[in-house]
């Protein structure tokens, strides 16, 4: 008996059987899971969240795989930090730093794929398939991995090294191309039938959202259960906000928060912003954002599939979009890293610069409680710390370094 009631098209609002094997609506939509929180609600109070485990499963009533289905290496309930230094040094009295970098394979993407994977166990699914720029492909082989299911990934040629040797390692099938996120997907979708596979692509899978929707019950949580002014959220496709969205509805049908909601702030670079594009100019979907580039691989997606929802949370919530350059975004991850403690993806990083600049414009309250999200670990990221730090023989200490051969 599944956990979930139906699935809802996030499009045309059709309804499909829960507990079956779903890609998108028959129109092209991404699929929602939905659940009877009214029957839910007096069953699961408040109050007994903090007995459950330290992971995302604490949400479990609300999240769709039976226990005996569950794949997971300790994913979720992650740090929310409050940075004094980082929040003095930007203008805001009252920062926190949520760091998903901590989680599984260093990066949020380990909620997602353990959720999406949990429930190819559930279904006897026995082959996956993914399209990444890297984190959700070491995420997904980790947790195929740990399920005994085939993995398939492909990845573009320039991905970060430390993504594509995880892969290798978790023993996943990994072909590089020589394109964009959105050419990988393109290979999946053309082979997939054919070779059986089950592609969890970016929302095109119900499942994947509903792993990352934990983020939004954590901060909740973590804050006492209410919602900070801000929320800066590092924007590839988008399903981080989406999830947040969808968890803050779900919370308050559970009579856990209020009707209040956080400015969702979606946060780009400048070398590929579809959804800043969009939001400025008042449209209800991206176009193609061509010439994508940046070195934050995660924020390289042209044209996300959950273009309409994640504009939908910004526009509701009264927030805004809002892109960086890699410059930016590398010296702030930097400026984390040294006031902090916080070695964050270059993805997490940009939303200091977006903060600071946020500040500045008035468009935020020095007084208001802002949360940032870390997407991932900077120690994913070598390739693009490494033009912050090159490394020469011109310190005395690189000379001493360079004499001291091994024994």
């Amino acid at each position: 008996m599944p956990k979930a009631t139906y699935l809802e098209c996030s499009l045309c609002a059709a309804r499909l059987d829960a507990g079956k094997i779903a890609n998108l609506c028959s129109c092209g939509g991404p699929l929602l899971v939905r659940y009877d929180l009214d029957a839910i609600r007096p069953r699961w109070k408040r109050r007994e969240v903090s007995n459950g485990p330290a992971s995302m499963w604490r949400y479990s009533p609300v999240l769709p795989p039976a226990d005996a289905s569950i794949v997971t290496l300790g994913e979720g309930w992650t740090p929310l930090i409050h940075t004094r230094r980082l929040g003095a040094r930007i203008g805001a009295e009252a920062l926190w730093v949520k760091d998903e970098g901590l989680n599984p394979t260093g990066s949020f993407k380990a909620r997602g794929l353990a959720c999406a994977v949990s429930m190819c166990v559930e279904l006897g699914i026995k082959k996956v398939a993914i399209p990444s720029a890297g984190n959700a492909a070491s995420a997904m082989a980790a947790y195929a991995a740990a399920a005994g299911i085939e993995a398939h990934i492909f990845m573009p040629r320039d991905v970060p090294q430390a993504n594509y040797l995880e892969c290798k390692a978790y023993g996943a099938h990994v072909t590089l191309i020589d394109g964009l996120i959105s050419d990988c997907g393109r290979m999946v979708a053309e082979r997939g039938p054919a070779e059986g596979w089950f592609d969890v692509s970016t929302l095109k899978e119900p499942y994947r959202i509903e792993g990352k929707k934990t983020m939004g019950y954590e901060v909740a949580e973590q804050m006492g259960w209410e919602l900070p002014e801000a929320i800066f959220y590092p924007t590839g496709g988008g399903v981080g906000m989406i999830g947040m969205w969808k968890a803050f509805d779900e919370m308050e049908r559970l009579g856990w928060i209020g009707s209040r909601r956080p400015k969702m702030i979606a946060v780009q670079a400048e070398g590929c912003q579809p959804i800043v594009r969009a939001f400025q100019e008042n449209e209800p979907r991206s176009r193609f954002y061509e010439g994508a580039h940046t070195v934050a691989a995660g924020l390289r997606v042209p044209k996300p599939l959950g273009d309409v929802l994640t504009l939908q949370a910004v526009r509701e919530s009264g927030g805004t979009a809002i892109a960086v350059s890699d410059d930016e975004m590398l010296d702030a991850g930097v400026q984390m890293a040294s006031d902090e403690g916080i070695y964050g993806a270059p993805e997490g990083a940009a939303c200091v610069s977006a903060a600071r600049k946020l500040l500045v414009s008035g468009f935020l309250k020095p007084s208001d409680r802002i949360v940032l999200y870390n997407t991932g670990s900077g120690l994913k990221y070598p390739e693009a710390y490494s033009t912050r730090f090159p490394r020469t023989a011109s310190s005395e200490q690189d000379k001493l370094g360079g004499l001291i051969t091994p024994r």
